[in-house]
């Protein structure tokens, strides 16, 4: 009697499991994830991101009509020759605002333009299969794949009663994959907590503390960060405001996947940003290095470059940049903030528009050029004052870079790691080509307004 209770109790139990899984199951149509790449082509080993210079393959309103993943398709091969290593893509999954979403209203994180909701079957961009497509041209190429993800806040439910505000929020979202249904509970307030870290234009926010959210977020094998890697691909991670939710969130997402992760902490705190990369265990873009570069070109005030920054506390953690989707406030200076991180520590993540339509292309390839083949070891400056601003890298071979703001050209005798070696400019705007002296000292020049960066003929 006492056996047959037990066995009857089992099944209720195993029932109670087979039905609260339910919730995890896939569509037929949606590929099972695994653990590990089920096409060798997909496999993130052989590609490295952070030792070259990441390429922002976006900008703000990128043409609507589901072209744009067709379009950077195109270029991946001209990037990676240029010496790219990475491509960050905007968020990919079905949002709010359907065929006109940037993606940061996300609603269906497992439609990438194949179920027809919110208003369109494809996504801004394209459809899942020109996705796919564009990630396998870029893994040909050697580039890494930087998927950019949204997870503080969702948008798009349906209105339900809310137990935990009293009112009907919109919070009830089915979307069409089936994966990942949300409702109130999953979102702040609930019932574990009131408040999170920051709100965002008053979409729901979800509360990462749930176990149900961490399984879709990170735990469980056909979870976001898993189906991501596993079966489209994805070698790395820029999180999207991660003002709005704890570091560990990260963290977490990292330990259970791997792969290269930024976050976008938008603050020029160094210390903030510091301590935001050590809790995350992540990278970060060094908002203190923009808005230093800001004051220096714009501000007319090169003084400003040797201010604390975020790539002079951690290099390996900081991605410099001149100019984003969101913000574009470097005007004058900008090829010479460009090469300002391009001979500096740090990841520099070059911005499409500046790349492909706004500045001199050849400049910024010679840059990179640079930054890949001459731009190694510790940062010392060695002279700064309004108009100029002089440092060097001192790893093999090294460089000299010299930065004049100013509307002559400028002369400088600085202090070099070479003895007895001819030296030349690399940029080709000084035609120069002298010898350092026994102790290191040499004279180089640049011109106004412009840039020189000197290392071993």
């Amino acid at each position: 009697m006492k056996k047959m209770n037990y066995l009857i109790i089992v099944g209720l139990l195993a029932m109670l499991v087979s039905c609260s899984s339910d919730e995890f199951e896939k569509p037929q149509n949606l590929e099972e994830s695994t653990d590990s790449p089920k096409n060798e082509n997909l496999s993130v080993i052989a590609r490295s991101t952070g030792s070259k210079v990441m390429m922002q393959a976006f900008y703000w309103d990128v043409p609507a009509g589901g072209t744009w993943w067709n379009t950077v398709s195109t270029k991946v091969q001209d990037w990676s020759n240029a010496g790219i290593d990475a491509i960050w893509l905007p968020p990919f999954s079905k949002a709010q605002n359907g065929p006109f979403s940037m993606g940061y209203d996300p609603f269906d994180y497992f439609d990438f333009g194949e179920y027809n909701q919110m208003g369109s079957t494809e996504t801004r961009f394209g459809s899942r299969q020109e996705l796919e497509s564009l990630i396998q041209n870029a893994h040909n190429q050697n580039l890494s794949v930087i998927a950019d993800i949204v997870i503080n806040h969702n948008s798009g439910g349906d209105l339900e009663s809310n137990t935990y505000t009293g009112t009907d929020t919109y919070t009830d979202f089915n979307p069409a994959s089936g994966m990942f249904y949300r409702s109130a509970t999953d979102f702040h307030p609930n019932d574990t907590h009131s408040n999170d870290s920051g709100v965002f234009g008053g979409y729901p926010d979800l509360c990462h503390d749930k176990t149900y959210v961490q399984d879709w977020l990170w735990n469980q094998p056909n979870s976001i960060a898993k189906y991501y890697k596993n079966t489209l691909g994805v070698d790395g991670w820029r999180f999207d405001y991660v003002k709005g939710f704890e570091p560990w969130v990260v963290n977490a997402w990292i330990n259970e996947v791997g792969g290269f992760a930024v976050g976008e902490y938008w603050d020029a705190n160094v210390n903030l940003l510091d301590s935001w990369t050590s809790n995350a265990q992540a990278s970060a873009f060094d908002f203190a290095c923009y808005y230093r570069m800001k004051d220096a070109f714009d501000g007319n005030d090169l003084t400003r470059l040797q201010d604390d920054m975020l790539w002079k506390r951690n290099p390996m953690r900081a991605v410099t940049f001149v100019s984003n989707h969101d913000t574009n406030e470097i005007y004058n200076g900008k090829m010479l903030a460009y090469a300002y991180i391009l001979t500096h520590e740090g990841y520099p993540c070059i911005f499409y528009q500046d790349y492909e339509t706004w500045l001199d292309k050849n400049k910024l390839n010679n840059l990179i050029w640079i930054h890949n083949n001459k731009a190694g070891g510790s940062t010392t400056i060695l002279h700064a004052d309004q108009d100029e601003y002089v440092a060097k890298r001192n790893g093999s071979p090294g460089l000299v870079v010299y930065l004049n703001n100013s509307n002559n050209w400028q002369e400088r005798w600085v202090e070099t790691n070479w003895n007895n070696t001819q030296i030349k400019d690399y940029t080709g705007n000084s035609t120069w080509e002298p010898y350092t002296q026994a102790n290191g000292w040499v004279k180089i020049q640049v011109p106004p307004k412009s840039y020189s960066v000197w290392s071993s003929k």
